[in-house]
């Protein structure tokens, strides 16, 4: 749980740019508020800050491994290994020696003996670098599924990194700087993999290796999703699921500091609630959980098209029922609209973003939640891996010609142009051709998609779906959530996630996945008589969002004002008519069909106008 920083220069001695470094290592440190701290070697540099999470005593970074006074090699690393236990013994069984109990050096121990095959036997959400002395080459190794973030980019005589992309813009070569594509994909709905939104400033792809070599960089591929033969029927696969969910719950609670779970009153979080209480039990910890709601959102709850119920009521009844300590943070419309909040956010993201108050509500119950534990577990990918999601049961918008989720707004007409996009200037959306760029998007994934052969039509459409979900949908989504959750210094894992489990869960028949007809079938029969059926056969609820009228009236104010200001950036983005109709409004953002979509393209528009007073040049 870390923020990583490095450079290599192949011209000069990185020992003599020690400031350089430094500087890089700075802007990471909200991600590690342990310690911080930096290795210089003849022709690279690493920074590496530190939130302790296993062996805080001793997992110090950079660290080194050395032979007879020679550096062998040296690692910066952000993430966890949560099998560093069993890699431990095996690698003091073929004569390797430990002077700490991290996984910092299980994983560079880990690399020495097999080289970068070592990430097949990793368990685990990481990004790290290993500059490795012997052959004069540095690595860069990313997690199966992309859980913790890595960019990258070339200058003149050497390559930059780091966790996030403000690192490359200590370098005097490289500014924030956006064209045409950066804003394309910054509009789009699906993440391009291996981009970032920024010129020059490119990304580790999941499930990858950059090799980087006498100034020349190769990029290889060792885990993606492939389509393979399923080996059980119903029951066995849902014994399967039942034991795989269970085992990766147990195994991502590993770590030296308190633990916790984050309850939504879901299938998803329930599911790890219920698993995880009685092994932080046996453990002698407390069963402590978070839960999130809004001032006033019970009593004045008003169901819509995807949300019959409050969640907090159902966090409760799993309270009560396996006996978590619960914490209920309440929030404010005030605690959400407040606009140094919105500034944190968009500096935290490195970009705006539509979700508005889902942004900031995350970010505030992280905050909160840090202050008792240093490690939640969450339910986030569950719908990913077992078809959570409305369109993947959804005939119409499953067989659209394009992104289901981008098909839920141009087949009901909301967020029509995109999400966020709705208060778009015209001739700003006519050049970008964002409709253009989202169906090559589209076609690219499914000539990615891999088939068996005989699958039939419908079978064809789910593992392109998910497939879609996996490697477009899934990650803008972990990286907001590693964003806002390093900012306060929290880890937060995702058992739902893991590879393996991922990998089998896509290769689940169609026939079996949904065999009840509802969404996350498996789920709920494997874990029936573990979770709630209260809570098992409640109708999926999505990530709340505020009702409140009072936050609605305070956007269309704040849109008012920046619409008044003119010398606001974001005029030449805006149709100003459009946006005054809106912010005059308010009532119509508060709640009912379509509001959260509208309301989406009010938080666009005041968070594109924080993003371009940041710094950033924008040029298309």
């Amino acid at each position: 749980m870390c923020g990583i920083a490095g450079v290599i220069d192949w011209t000069h001695d990185a020992r003599g740019r020690r400031d350089a470094i430094e500087h890089m290592t700075e802007v990471m440190l909200c991600r590690g508020r342990d310690e911080q701290d930096i290795w210089c070697g003849d022709s690279v540099a690493f920074g590496h800050t530190r939130t302790s999470v296993i062996d805080p005593a001793g997992g110090q970074q950079p660290m080194s491994v050395t032979h007879d006074g020679r550096n062998l090699a040296t690692i910066c690393y952000n993430g966890e290994i949560y099998n560093y236990r069993e890699l431990r013994q095996e690698l003091a069984g073929r004569g390797h020696r430990f002077r700490t109990n991290s996984d910092t050096e299980v994983l560079l121990h880990s690399y020495l003996e097999w080289g970068t095959d070592c990430v097949h036997r990793l368990h685990g959400i990481f990004a790290f670098a290993v500059w490795d002395e012997r052959s004069r080459e540095l690595l860069l190794i990313r997690d199966h599924v992309g859980v913790k973030p890595l960019f990258y980019a070339s200058t003149s005589n050497g390559l930059l990194f780091g966790s996030e992309p403000k690192v490359m813009f200590c370098h005097p070569e490289l500014d924030p700087a956006v064209d045409d594509d950066g804003l394309r994909e910054l509009f789009s709905q699906a993440k391009t993999p291996g981009t970032s939104i920024y010129k020059n400033v490119l990304e580790v792809r999941p499930g990858s290796i950059l090799r980087v070599k006498d100034g020349r960089l190769s990029e290889s591929c060792y885990w993606r999703l492939t389509a393979q033969e399923h080996p059980h029927d119903l029951d066995a696969t849902i014994d399967a699921v039942r034991t795989r969910v269970s085992d990766t719950i147990t195994e991502q609670l590993v770590a030296d500091i308190p633990r916790g779970v984050l309850v939504s009153g879901g299938i998803d979080s329930s599911t790890i609630a219920a698993l995880a209480a009685p092994r932080l039990r046996e453990e002698g910890d407390p069963p402590l959980a978070f839960g999130m709601t809004f001032t006033g959102y019970e009593e004045n709850f008003r169901p819509d098209e995807v949300r019959a119920t409050p969640d907090i009521a159902y966090a409760r009844l799993l309270r009560d029922r396996i006996g978590l300590e619960l914490t209920e943070i309440e929030l404010s419309a005030e605690d959400l609209a407040d606009p140094q909040l919105r500034a944190a956010l968009v500096d935290r993201q490195d970009q705006p973003t539509a979700l508005g108050d889902m942004d900031a509500s995350l970010y505030l119950l992280f905050n909160r939640v840090k202050r008792d534990i240093g490690v939640a577990l969450s339910g986030d990918t569950a719908d990913e891996v077992f078809a959570g999601f409305v369109w993947s049961h959804n005939p119409e918008l499953m067989n659209a010609p394009t992104f289901p989720w981008v098909a839920v707004g141009q087949l009901h007409g909301r967020a029509s142009r995109g999400l966020g996009c709705g208060l778009l200037d015209g001739k700003v959306l006519e050049k970008l051709d964002l409709s253009g760029y989202t169906r090559a998007q589209y076609e690219d994934t499914l000539a990615e998609t891999s088939h068996l052969p005989g699958e039939d039509a419908l079978q064809r459409r789910i593992r392109e779906i998910d497939y879609m979900h996996m490697t477009r949908w899934l990650p803008s989504l972990l990286d907001r959530g590693d964003r806002l959750a390093m900012s306060c210094g929290l880890e937060v894992r995702v058992p739902f996630c893991d590879p393996a489990l991922v990998e089998y869960a896509y290769n689940i028949p169609w026939s079996i996945k949904s065999f009840d007809g509802r969404e996350k079938s498996l789920l709920r029969a494997a874990f029936r008589g573990v979770v709630p059926d209260e809570i098992l056969d409640r109708r999926k609820s999505p990530y709340p969002v505020t009702q409140d009228g009072r936050y609605a009236a305070l956007l269309c104010r704040q849109l008012t004002a920046v619409l008044d200001d003119r010398s606001s950036p974001v005029a030449d983005f805006v149709d100003a008519r459009a946006a005054r109709a809106v912010a005059a409004e308010p009532e119509r953002l508060a709640s009912g069909a379509g509001a959260w979509a509208a309301r989406s393209d009010v938080e666009m528009v005041l968070n594109l106008d924080v993003w371009l007073r940041s710094g950033v040049t924008v040029t298309f």
